[in-house]
């Protein structure tokens, strides 16, 4: 049985998590864990309220660790006890995970360096600053670390790490079932393909969080 950690938190983009989790808890090989300091529920960024299963002292060695994104990332980038969770379970993990902006709290921990990732469109030019090297794709890979995109990549994601972990007939067996055939009323999903006015005005709804994560993150 092979064991997915992915971290929940106060304020995580409840679709990072969900789309990986409802890919992996697809199979029955994967045992998921929603892994946070206590088991006690907390609210996702857009109000869901979540339940850990697994609190950090009792995680057991993982053999993929995954870290979502959401306003929630600000509060992890100075966590010490989330940072060095992440250090020990990479040192035996098969494969060191985020979706969105995920990569931040990873670059944090210092399990990015020298590394090619991605994160959300209006983060991933942050990457630097964590040692790592940006790179266009909805899930980028570098050895045996797997980073995805905004959001919505969430779930090419958590196919990928499937195909990895028990082939590609599985993956697409699990895509078949979710019937996950992309085709979005708008093509707009983008900063390339979306007008400059919808870009701004994203950027701006997004500003306060990113203005607070530039203060927090190293300047190199």
């Amino acid at each position: 049985m092979l064991n997915i950690g992915l971290l929940v938190f106060p304020n995580v983009q409840q679709l990072d998590l969900m789309g990986p989790y409802e890919v992996f808890a697809s199979v029955p090989d994967l045992t998921v864990h929603l892994v946070w300091k206590d088991l006690e529920p907390l609210r996702s960024a857009t109000g869901l309220m979540l339940q850990p299963t697994m609190t950090i002292a009792d995680c057991p060695k993982l053999d993929v660790i995954c870290v979502p994104g959401g306003g929630g990332v600000n509060a992890l980038l100075t966590d010490q006890t989330v940072l060095d969770f992440l250090r020990m379970q990479a040192a035996t993990a098969r494969y060191v995970t985020s979706v969105c902006t995920g990569s931040l709290v990873l670059g944090m921990a210092g399990l990015l360096e020298g590394k090619k990732a991605t994160s959300h469109w209006n983060a991933v030019d942050l990457l630097p600053r964590l040692g790592a090297i940006p790179t266009p794709g909805r899930v980028v890979r570098d050895g045996n670390i797997i980073t995805a995109g905004g959001v919505t990549s969430g779930i090419d994601f958590g196919l990928t790490v499937l195909a990895e972990l028990l082939g590609d007939g599985v993956a697409q067996r699990v895509q078949l079932a979710l019937e996950y055939a992309p085709a979005p009323p708008f093509d707009s999903g983008t900063p390339e393909r979306a007008s400059a006015a919808l870009v701004e005005a994203a950027r701006q709804g997004m500003a306060a969080s990113r203005a607070e994560r530039e203060r927090i993150l190293p300047l190199r």
